[in-house]
């Protein structure tokens, strides 16, 4: 018996990727690299886990081996439950004989048996080739408030580029009053993100009867959103205002990877309060800013270097702001330098700040020994910290105020 679940999410993740030429031949355009250490499926993948929808089923085609064997059972992603978690669904031979996924809809309609085990009240059908970090509990949460049938995220895009989409036209409620799937001459500029929510119920019905139409296409956006609004079901658009990137050719997939780079990234994978997890360990790659220098020193996942760092060792997770200096120094994981502090010769615990013009240890080896600070804690701003010294609590006898 499978426990009940609210919302069940599905990933469609069988796409050849044809325009992004070599890089798929071997393998799914969601198994592609991106951003030195993650694989394109880990965006949704992270989205779902961090918006707590924590049942995903994978639907794979493509060149699918390398794909499944990353995704594994779910670990990195907190994904390996004993009731819903993550599974890979490509596709199988049935009574009625084998069959490929004939289109995004008919993907979904094979994995009907799937969705029902969990007995959802809704279906979220997402894709798994663009990078974005999004809150799909917040699409739920409105989906419910409207009493939708179906909810579709939008973006707005530049007119010059709204044909590429499937386009909305909605009413000042945000309900949806026409659809155009990739239009010559759009009326809208609100474009699909291919990110749907569907009452489980209304899915179903509409999945069954498009599977018996031998005219469909059994596409979401040529077949099920239009037939869904001709029956005048309730459809509205759910904005999204923030990064979204659809990575299907060379050129957007090297300019979404260049948008991780700056001071102030366009999409920042850094952001500790929307992780994405990744199968190759947990943190974001290792940063270092415009200014920023390290020299002779191990630097590990996740830390951001706009500052100097010599002959250190650096556990995941530090960051270095400008005008920081760190010398001959170990410093534990979650540490926070900040601009213009100065770090000597000193051994620095997990989760501790180094405030502004900080002084930690001394610049040269003393015989007083090796300066520790102790994990979670705040030396001041301006404050000075002698060689020798254990600091087990906030210290501050600089000008700063902690």
């Amino acid at each position: 018996m499978f426990k009940k679940k609210e919302c069940v999410a599905m990933l469609l993740a069988g796409g050849q990727g044809s325009r992004l030429y070599t890089l798929t031949e071997k393998t799914a355009k969601p198994a592609v690299t991106f951003g030195g250490k993650y694989k394109i499926i880990d965006f949704p993948m992270s989205n779902c886990i961090n918006s707590g929808i924590e049942t995903v089923g994978v639907l794979t085609q493509y060149q699918p081996l390398v794909l499944n064997e990353y995704i594994g059972n779910g670990q990195p992603w907190d994904l390996d439950r004993l009731s819903g978690g993550v599974m890979v669904l490509p596709p199988y031979q049935a009574k009625k004989g084998a069959d490929w996924y004939k289109g995004t809809a008919n993907a979904i309609y094979q994995n009907l048996g799937f969705i029902n085990r969990y007995n959802p009240d809704y279906v979220i059908i997402l894709s798994g080739d663009h990078i974005y970090k999004m809150d799909y509990n917040a699409m739920l949460t409105a989906h419910k408030k409207t009493g939708a049938d179906c909810t579709i995220a939008v973006l707005d895009v530049p007119l010059s580029e709204a044909s590429r989409f499937g386009i909305m036209v909605t009413d000042e409620t945000g309900k949806i009053t026409q659809f155009q799937e990739k239009p010559k001459n759009p009326i809208s500029t609100k474009a699909s993100m291919g990110i749907y929510i569907f009452n489980r119920k209304v899915l179903e019905e509409y999945l069954i009867a498009d599977e018996n139409d031998p005219k469909s296409s059994n596409d979401f956006g040529k077949n099920i959103i239009p037939n869904m609004l001709e029956d005048g079901m309730k459809m509205y658009a759910y904005p999204f205002v923030g990064y979204w990137k659809d990575v299907g050719t060379i050129d957007s997939l090297w300019e979404a990877n260049m948008d991780l780079l700056g001071e102030n990234p366009e999409f920042n994978v850094h952001d500790k309060s929307w992780r994405i997890f990744s199968r190759n360990y947990a943190e974001p790659p290792q940063f270092v800013g415009n200014g920023g220098n390290a020299v002779n020193s191990i630097i590990t996942e996740g830390c951001v270097i706009e500052g100097l760092v010599e002959n250190s060792v650096l556990s995941n997770g530090v960051t270095v702001e400008k005008g920081a200096v760190v010398r001959d120094a170990v410093i534990m994981s979650g540490v926070t330098i900040k601009a213009n502090a100065t770090v000597n010769y000193s051994i620095i615990d997990s989760n501790t700040t180094i405030a502004e013009n900080a002084i930690v240890g001394e610049d040269k080896k003393s015989a007083k020994g090796i300066t520790v600070i102790g994990s979670d804690i705040v030396i001041g701003a301006g404050s000075r910290v002698e060689a020798g010294l254990m600091i087990d609590t906030d210290f501050n006898n600089g000008n700063g105020a902690n």
